[in-house]
């Protein structure tokens, strides 16, 4: 006597294995799409503050001597924190500038007035306002823009 028992669990064994197959599918598509994309979401690393640049380095790197670049770097940063906007000069240069530092609205300083530490309005002539240390030769020379005709 034969039996059906073999015939029936065939299909049924082939459906099973499909259903598994294709749950797994949209199970995994499913997690696919809502995932949460990270890449986007990644934080950012914020700087703390402006970048030192050690010129001597610099210049070594680049080919230069380290006298070289130990002399030009501090007379070309400093001549661009500072822009003068106005002056009044008298023919005893005891005047005063109008003078505006790191981008800050300008304020106005008279002949021996500390602009910043060690840094001092030496004296006022004309267009010019020459500052520098207390004692000693003048480090920076502020000019007016010429004027427009």
């Amino acid at each position: 006597m034969q039996t059906l028992a073999p015939s029936i669990w065939w299909p049924r064994g082939a459906s099973f294995v499909l259903a598994a197959l294709a749950a797994a599918s949209a199970s995994f598509w499913a997690l696919k799409v809502s995932a949460v994309n990270t890449a986007t979401n990644a934080p950012v690393a914020a700087m703390s503050g402006p970048v030192v640049i050690d010129a001597v380095s610099v210049a070594r790197a680049l080919g230069g001597g380290p006298g070289t670049a130990a002399v030009a770097a501090p007379s070309a940063s400093l001549a661009s924190r500072f822009a003068m906007v106005g002056v009044v000069a008298d023919q005893h240069s005891a005047g005063a500038a109008l003078i505006a530092m790191d981008g800050k609205p300008a304020k106005p300083y008279r002949v021996g007035d500390a602009i910043e530490d060690g840094l001092i309005l030496q004296s006022v002539q004309g267009r010019k306002a020459a500052l520098g240390p207390a004692s000693g030769a003048a480090v920076l020379t502020l000019e007016l823009p010429p004027l427009k005709q």
